[in-house]
């Protein structure tokens, strides 16, 4: 383990500390926890700061907020709040603890000291923290083991209930086995696996099985974490119909990488491939932004097509234009990953797809074309012709889209 002259250091050094650590001089013992101390230890790069606080977060925030010219915004349910100063963001929560009336339920929260604070939470990893203020900065205060399971490359829950209070810790705990490449100790496994088994997803919204759920799709190295989701029969519990191909997702990810689709988007297409109709309902039980949502069942029920096409033949531009220019990006990278020859996909997005006219519809009812769907048809036409290389130039393609008007509109 580090000594303490050590992580005060690194503490001095993260992102954002050199104008936070003044800031707090005066205000209720604050600590870095989480992720960032995880991060820390690890010598990794922490991306969030959270801080829990003794005392009322709420004050502290507006206080920070006041000291470094900020705002501040507060959530009075769970004692929290988030202060934003030019480009310093953390959140603050007021340390607790949490009771859970049911499982599956929403935790009740009510003030407690950073020990509770610290043995509430998810996996021993996640269960330290460094002081902040004064004196205390950079001490680590580790109550449940976490150096040691950093040591031993160990994801482990704190409690025994800790999947049935909370099953969304189920893919949580994936996703830590993959970012980090830990491995579950055995009993978490087996508390795993019980909670699986009881059915325990069941309880939780379709919301917050999807915050965790991209959360993993996400990953460098989501194909890992299907393969575990597998292995752990956390698919079948989401769904029964459910089948994941951790390759399609590996392919899917990397082609939505390649053309600038949303990766994990991408990755849902491909994980709700094989039975795209039977999880249209789990897909929209999951609440996600319906651009997303769209995209990713489009994906799963186009792709085979669109890679099917692609297969046969050579497409001329126009071809290509006319099978895949309503298609969202992720459908696009799923039929790569179902085996479309990656180079017509590819031309399509690079060179093909921004392609457009010099003209509008303006220059021809300028001419005398009225308006009409002849217009706009002679308009697509002239694209087509554009795109395949008959026609170039802006006089070229007001002739042509003049004469297609005219002819279709006698």
């Amino acid at each position: 383990m580090l000594a303490a002259e050590h992580l005060r250091e690194r503490v001095r050094r993260l992102p954002g500390m050199g104008r936070l650590l003044p800031a707090l001089e005066g205000l209720p013992p604050a600590y870095l926890v989480g992720g960032a101390v995880r991060d820390l230890l690890r010598g990794a790069d922490g991306v969030d700061i959270d801080v829990a606080v003794e005392g009322d977060a709420r004050s502290v925030a507006r206080a920070l907020a006041d000291r470094l010219g900020g705002s501040a915004r507060e959530h009075e349910r769970f004692g929290t709040a988030k202060v934003l100063a030019d480009e310093l963001a953390l959140d603050l929560a007021t340390t607790r603890r949490e009771t859970y009336p049911e499982p599956g339920a929403l935790p009740e929260v009510s003030a407690a000291p950073l020990r509770d604070d610290l043995t509430r939470r998810d996996f021993g990893v996640n269960a330290m923290a460094l002081g902040i203020t004064g004196d205390d900065l950079g001490h680590l205060y580790d109550p449940c083991g976490g150096v040691a399971d950093l040591e031993t490359g160990t994801v482990r829950v704190l409690h025994d209930r800790s999947f049935l209070d909370d099953p969304t810790r189920l893919l949580r705990a994936v996703r830590y086995e993959t970012r980090l490449g830990f491995r579950l100790d055995p009993d978490t496994e087996r508390l795993a696996r019980e909670a699986v088994a009881a059915s325990a997803l069941r309880t939780v919204s379709g919301a917050r099985v999807r915050d965790e759920l991209m959360d993993l799709l996400s990953e460098l190295d989501a194909p890992a974490a299907v393969a575990r989701l597998r292995e752990l029969e956390i698919d079948r519990a989401l769904d029964p119909a459910l089948d994941p191909d951790p390759q399609l997702v590996a392919s899917a990810a990397l082609g939505a990488v390649a053309i600038g689709a949303d990766r994990g988007v991408a990755a849902l297409g491909a994980l709700i491939a094989g039975a795209p109709e039977e999880l249209d309902l789990w897909l929209a039980d999951l609440h996600l932004l319906a651009a997303r949502r769209d995209a990713a069942a489009r994906a799963a029920r186009v792709a085979p097509r669109i890679a099917a096409t692609l297969r046969e033949r050579e497409h001329l531009p126009s071809e290509l234009r006319a099978l895949l220019v309503t298609e969202p990006p992720e459908a696009l990278a799923l039929a790569m990953a179902l085996g479309a020859p990656a180079e017509q996909i590819l031309r399509w997005v690079e060179e093909l797809r921004g392609v457009s006219l010099e003209i509008d519809g303006d220059d021809l009812l300028a001419a005398g074309v009225p308006e009409g769907p002849a217009l706009g048809r002679a308009l697509d036409e002239t694209l087509r012709r554009k795109l395949d290389g008959i026609v170039s130039g802006r006089e070229e393609e007001l002739e042509t889209a003049l004469l297609l008007a005219r002819e279709r509109a006698s």
